[in-house]
This record gives structure tokens, C-alpha cells and sequence, in this order.
């Protein structure tokens, strides 16, 4: 049977190579999510994840949480709230626990698995798929596996047709997700790992420090 997924599509490099990794192991995808909540880069993601979807032939939607948009202007998170500086790292030293706290969105990806599983228990699809990965785990819980089990024991009683969480990429690291891109046909061009939302990528930002020392790696 054909496996059907509804993928969470940020234009970032994980859930790129999550929902290609998909694709390739004989998936199918029944529609991408990209969230616009007021970051910074929301547009910068919206073109890229769009023109990822229309590559793979793939129904796609953009759907604004003004609402989780305003609840992370409250928290201080630097990706919404143009007054605070994003944390900026080091190739060695990309991101630690203070810049992880700095750009944290609350329940930025429990509210996205959400979406994503109403979706999928609408459309008929078993999973909502996500790109976590081991690095960022470290730093950020809910890539982790201990988040993807309790996401899916939580849809398991929350949707009727008992919707999973999965994620290809959860026990990688950056290095481990470039290279799958690549072999995906994946370039650094194709995607938007930044936090800014400028004309081209910082570089100095930790979404863009971990993302090009995996390409380099």
C-alpha cells in the first residue's frame, strides 16, 4: 500500500530531506504545510518550500498562526520580534542553550504536528511527516525522540483514524542530512535555513552556521 503523508515543509534543509526521503522510499504526499506566524524569514521559507512542492508535483499551502505569532512576541523570541537581536554563532560553536532559548517559538512544533495531523485525518493520510534531527535535539526538545513518541501517542487518541508522527531525518545530524540532500538533488540554493529573512542568507545566525558546516562537511 502506499504510504501517505501530509509533510511539514519549511523550505529548511530537514524537513526538505525528510519529506525527499519520503518521496524516494515510495511515499506519497498528500499535501505541505508551510506556517507563516510572523517570523522573520516567513516569506524567504514560503518561496522556497513552494517551489520545492511544485518540483515534486505535490499539493502545498501556506497557513498564517498570527495568533502563535503574537504568543512568541510575548516570550521574546528573536524570530518574531524585530526589537531583539537573533543570537549570532560560531563554524566551532553555532548555537547553545541561550540562543536556543533566544529564538524558541512556545510549542512552535506540538502546535505544527497538530495542524499537520488534522490535515492528514482529513485527507486520509496515516502520517504527518516532520524533518527532526539528532543535533538540534540537543538544544531543542522537540526535534527529538522523545517529542516524535509522545506527538504520536498523543495523536493516537486525539484523531480517529489514529494519525503517526514520523520523521526520516530524526536520528541524523546536519552532516549526515546534507549529504541525503545532495543525493536528493538538493543544493544549499534550493532551501532557507536562515532566521533573517533578508536577501540572501547571514551566515552568522545558527540555523545558517549548522546548515553550511553540513554542506562543508
Amino acid at each position: 500500500m502506499t504510504k501517505a503523508a501530509v509533510g511539514l515543509l519549511s523550505g529548511g534543509l530537514d524537513s526538505a530531506v525528510a519529506a525527499a526521503a519520503w518521496l524516494a522510499d515510495g511515499g506519497t504526499l498528500a499535501l505541505c504545510l508551510t506556517f507563516d506566524y510572523g517570523q522573520r524569514a516567513a516569506a524567504r521559507e514560503a518561496a522556497a518550500a513552494q517551489a520545492l512542492a511544485k518540483r515534486w508535483q505535490v499539493p502545498w499551502q501556506r497557513l498564517e498562526l498570527p495568533w502563535l505569532g503574537a504568543a512568541s512576541q510575548i516570550a521574546g523570541s528573536a524570530l518574531v520580534d524585530l526589537g531583539t537581536t537573533v543570537p549570532v554563532g560560531t563554524a566551532a560553536n553555532p548555537g547553545d542553550q541561550r540562543s536556543a532559548a533566544a529564538v524558541w517559538v512556545p510549542a512552535r512544533n506540538a502546535v505544527f504536528v497538530a495542524i499537520g495531523a488534522a490535515w492528514a485525518e482529513a485527507l486520509g493520510a496515516p502520517v504527518v511527516l516532520a524533518g527532526f534531527n539528532r543535533e538540534e535535539a540537543a538544544t531543542f526538545p522537540d526535534n527529538s525522540p522523545e517529542f516524535l513518541q509522545a506527538a504520536t501517542a498523543f495523536l493516537a487518541t486525539g484523531t480517529r483514524s489514529r494519525v503517526r508522527a514520523e520523521s526520516p531525518t530524526l536520528h541524523l545530524d546536519k552532516v549526515a542530512i546534507a549529504a541525503h540532500a545532495r543525493r536528493f538533488g538538493l543544493e544549499p540554493a534550493d532551501l532557507w535555513s536562515c532566521y533573517r529573512g533578508e536577501a540572501a542568507p547571514c551566515g552568522e545566525c545558527e540555523s545558517c552556521l549548522r546548515s553550511a558546516r553540513a554542506f562543508a562537511g
